[in-house]
């Protein structure tokens, strides 16, 4: 590392403490663990000593440095918190006291985020699970400045990261206000053209066929035991995201399975529901699918489309205030276990003309797209924010902040 201030030896600055203490079973304890890729240190749990099977540990004292003998390669060490002063680690942690006179403990906190110090703990043994020794931390370098000099750098780096967690604050803002965007412009629509006289029903919307409206297989018709790693694609609520198909291929079935499952097959421009897990979530089927069959968590709706634009039929399950409330009930959200399958059959919705149906879904996909659009922007900046903190880290240690 390249640096203006004296490179040291950690050893300079810190010191192994190895002092154990007998549990007693009686007692109640707090124990803690250290995050991978030096994200600090958190509670594990509160135990009674009557748990704990090895009784010799180590109590941690607020403000020590600690590393996990076989996690340190991956990041696993950090500066121990106010709030777990007295919590207890195995003999696999090692314990440093720092010299507080020498050496701020907020400044080593960030240096060992950075890749300059992280580096130099990769580099020790041959595999990411070579055990870390007491003597390889003491050996490791740090820049180390005077103690007025290393009081500006941190507070200068909490000065810049309070501004870089603003930034990501308006971001994770921008994306939640994105994402009730169509939720207002259906919203605002739904208002104006639901009138008592002029309502119709799903299933006043679906094909004549034969189980236009059809739950997925129950029982002993499709058991998890029958999924196969490759086959005919058994579509589950992770498929059907809001107002989007996504094809994950997690569960899939045999031809011959797909088969005996003939009545549950989903066609292209069908409406999936999920009726488990992530209640009421609906998309559209496209024209490019392939052969597939539904599972027990969701509904599938053929329309007449004579009638509807499923895309239509889509957007006003998704969005529509009104229609989550008849699907859902009054403020349930998703807190119910499954949803009956009847209450999809009697969902109200405005009757519109065809022509007037894809007139609105015109309108909603260019709506949808710019809020694509403000979401691959938002992901691509939040990037930017995640790269920021490291570079001004590698600039503070490097004497350039």
């Amino acid at each position: 590392m390249t640096t203006r201030f004296p490179m040291v030896p950690l050893g300079q600055t810190i010191r192994h403490r190895k002092e154990f203490i007998q549990i007693n079973d009686l007692e109640t304890y707090k124990r803690c663990r250290v995050q991978l890729h030096a994200k600090g240190i958190v509670l594990r749990d509160m135990v009674s000593g009557s748990e704990i099977k090895t009784k010799e540990q180590q109590v941690c004292r607020a403000g020590e440095f600690l590393v996990a003998e076989i996690d340190a390669k991956v990041g696993g060490f950090g500066v121990v918190p106010d709030d777990l002063d007295g919590a207890i680690v195995s003999s696999h942690y090692f314990l440093f006291e720092i010299d507080e006179t020498a050496l701020d403990r907020r400044f080593l906190d960030y240096f060992i985020r950075t890749s300059a110090f992280q580096d130099q703990v990769s580099a020790q043994g041959s595999t990411n699970y070579a055990a870390i020794r007491p003597n390889d931390v003491l050996r490791y370098q740090m820049p180390l400045p005077s103690m007025k000099e290393q009081r500006r750098i941190v507070a200068r780096i909490e000065e810049l990261a309070a501004k870089i967690e603003d930034g990501r604050s308006l971001r994770q803002q921008a994306a939640g206000e994105a994402h009730v965007i169509l939720r207002a412009a259906v919203g605002k629509m739904d208002s104006q053209l639901r009138k008592p006289s002029s309502m119709t029903m799903i299933e006043r919307l679906a094909s004549r066929e034969k189980g236009s409206l059809r739950s997925g297989p129950f029982g002993s018709a499709l058991l998890h035991s029958e999924f196969v790693p490759d086959g005919v694609p058994a579509i589950g609520i992770q498929d059907v995201q809001e107002n989007r198909f996504v094809l994950t291929r997690r569960w899939n079935v045999t031809d011959k399975k797909a088969d005996e499952l003939k009545r549950y097959t989903i066609k292209p421009r069908d409406i999936l529901v999920t009726v488990m897990g992530t209640l009421g979530r609906c998309c559209v089927v496209p024209d490019d699918a392939p052969r597939m069959v539904s599972t027990k968590h969701v509904w599938t709706i053929t329309l007449d489309q004579t009638k509807a634009e499923p895309r239509w039929v889509s957007y006003w399950l998704n969005f529509s205030r009104n229609v989550r409330e008849e699907l859902l009930g009054q403020g349930a959200g998703t807190a119910i276990s499954g949803l009956n399958g009847g209450k999809i059959r009697v969902l109200s919705l405005p009757a519109l003309s065809l022509s007037e149906q894809r007139r609105i879904v015109g309108e909603l996909d260019t709506l949808n797209g710019r809020v694509d659009a403000l979401k691959r922007l938002q992901s691509e900046t939040a990037g930017e924010l995640d790269a920021l903190l490291p570079s001004v880290l590698d600039k503070a240690f490097k004497g350039e902040l």
